[in-house]
């Protein structure tokens, strides 16, 4: 990194990935001390993520202090153009999200007609969890994922992939990267997810953006995953409408991709 440079896009783009790899090294060997000191921190998965990415994200405050332009990046956000488009693939993306459980779910259904002696393989029932678990996943699903997540995959890996390997390979290198650290039924969707964070970011050279449609996306995840939503759309009649919906929702974030993937080849050659 380049602690010479003030403008906090500009800084951002100077982390080298080997600086984030030696801070993830430092990070894991603090983490594991807290461990030992803190036999909490061990037993507990979400005790443990929150420790760990909060360490990760001291480590980018150090980065990047010192630098200006973070206020003009929070103003930008709020732009008319800029409000509909991260509304725009936050909706594509949790849509599309949607479509590995109910296609699943609807061959589940068909299996069973006509069939009264169908046993179901795809149960959805809901889970009761303690008020403390869902607060510890709330604050780590909502506020430290998509900041930390942007600023690792997007903040350092997509920019400097881009300069060795060229936006398209660094796209999908990056982006694969960050869906293969979600649930298997949640790692194609991440993969896209993760390719239009790439993009606009590209558009914007605004990490706030792509953290902007990142927290809505989990705000949501999380409200859904606390109601009865699966069991309802995933069941008839309402499997048919929500089937409709997604396969509408797959076509736009497809076409978003492709369009936008060809505006930048074209732009940046």
């Amino acid at each position: 990194m380049d602690f010479s440079v003030e403008d906090f896009n500009v800084r951002l783009r100077t982390i080298k990935i080997r600086e984030l790899i030696a801070a993830i090294i430092v990070v894991s060997i603090i983490t594991g001390i807290l461990m030992m000191a803190f036999p909490i921190i061990y037993e507990s998965d979400d005790i443990f993520f929150l420790v760990y990415v909060s360490l990760i994200l001291l480590f980018f405050v150090w980065a990047l202090k010192g630098t200006k332009g973070l206020g003009r990046n929070f103003s930008n956000v709020f732009e008319r153009n800029n409000r509909r488009e991260i509304f725009y693939v936050f909706l594509i993306n949790i849509i599309f999200a949607c479509l590995f459980l109910l296609l699943i779910s609807g061959l589940d259904i068909l299996s069973g007609i006509g069939d009264p002696n169908w046993v179901s393989m795809w149960d959805i029932d809901s889970v009761d969890v303690e008020s403390g678990i869902i607060l510890f996943d709330a604050i780590t699903a909502i506020f430290f994922a998509p900041v930390v997540e942007e600023l690792v995959f997007r903040g350092v890996l997509f920019n400097r992939l881009k300069i060795r390997t060229g936006l398209i390979p660094a796209m999908l290198i990056s982006s694969f990267l960050f869906g293969i650290g979600h649930e298997f039924g949640g790692i194609t969707s991440a993969f896209l997810f993760g390719i239009c964070m790439c993009i606009l970011y590209l558009k914007t050279d605004n990490i706030l953006i792509p953290m902007s449609v990142h927290f809505i996306n989990n705000v949501v995840a999380t409200i859904l995953e606390l109601t009865p939503f699966d069991a309802i759309t995933c069941q008839m009649p309402w499997i048919i409408p929500s089937l409709i919906i997604a396969f509408i929702g797959t076509f736009y974030l497809i076409k978003y991709i492709f369009s936008e993937t060809r505006k930048i080849k074209q732009q940046y050659g």
